[in-house]
């Protein structure tokens, strides 16, 4: 199956990201969004970032208007009924996450279509068990910025049937993606690795070990990491990180996993990182 037909639920910076690649190579793509001021946030994401391609000279101004031609907005689920991929992108949180699924389940007209969530630590099972096609149900799981990532990680359950995983992998590459395959468990390949190393950071910083800036600078210049792991527990969130922590350690019950109480202690002082303003650093 070519799939041409692409839905994407939430319009965030990874919904966004992920529509406006979808988008690039030719796919008709309905973002879904709550209402008309997330609708018009999501559709304003996607028109800056393609104007910074064009500022960049990597994209010229026919082409932006192309792209920007494929992809609508809508704040009716209904108009997903004809998409062939449906990826999900909603909030971090697996009541909602199911919900969508059980309600995609039903609208969707093509026996064939895959349901895909971008989630970034819930297995998925859990969200292939509440439809009636667990076999059409995979995770494709983006990393942020979306249209600058390289990386996939295709995720498949013990239902997932071979010809569905085949056809996601074949689009997450049309996408210009690398895709890895990792099985079925809490945190896939990536955030298995990075969250320890993200909370082990942070354990570090609360002991007065060093500074959360020599920290940095240590794995920067080091490691040859482009980012330090404070920097980069705040670019991803600190809320995120304690949750995908929570999700880790639920599943996997080792310590490395347990959120260090000063990274609790932030997230309840809404110390969020940069979407929030300030986190192990202050933002302008």
């Amino acid at each position: 199956m070519a799939i041409e037909r692409v839905g994407v639920i939430g319009g965030g910076l990874m919904g966004s990201g992920i529509a406006e690649v979808c988008g690039r190579v030719g796919s008709d793509v309905v973002v879904h969004e709550i209402n008309a001021e997330t609708a018009e946030a999501a559709l304003g994401r996607i028109h800056k970032s393609l104007a910074r391609a064009v500022e960049r000279q990597k994209l010229d101004e026919a082409g932006r208007d192309e792209i920007l031609g494929r992809i609508s907005v809508s704040t009716d689920l209904a108009e997903q009924t004809d998409r062939q991929l449906v990826i999900e992108a909603a909030t971090e949180n697996e009541d909602l996450k199911k919900q969508l699924f059980r309600d995609l389940d039903e609208i969707l007209t093509d026996d064939n279509a895959i349901l895909a969530s971008n989630t970034s630590s819930i297995p998925i099972t859990r969200l292939g068990a509440v439809t009636k096609r667990p076999e059409s149900v995979v995770g494709l799981h983006f990393f942020n910025p979306v249209p600058v990532m390289a990386l996939v990680e295709l995720v498949t359950t013990v239902k997932t049937s071979d010809s569905v995983s085949a056809e996601a992998r074949a689009y997450a590459e049309s996408l210009g993606k690398t895709v890895i395959a990792a099985k079925d468990r809490a945190g896939f390949i990536v955030n298995m690795l990075l969250v320890p190393y993200m909370l082990a950071a942070v354990r570090m910083y609360e002991a007065g070990v060093a500074s959360a800036e020599d920290i940095d600078t240590g794995m920067k210049l080091g490691a040859n990491h482009p980012m330090g792991p404070l920097e980069l527990t705040d670019f991803v969130g600190l809320d995120t990180t304690k949750f995908v922590a929570d999700v880790l350690f639920d599943e996997f019950k080792e310590p490395f996993y347990a959120s260090p109480p000063l990274l609790t202690r932030m997230v309840e002082a809404g110390l969020l990182g940069r979407k929030s303003g300030e986190g192990f650093y202050k933002y302008g």
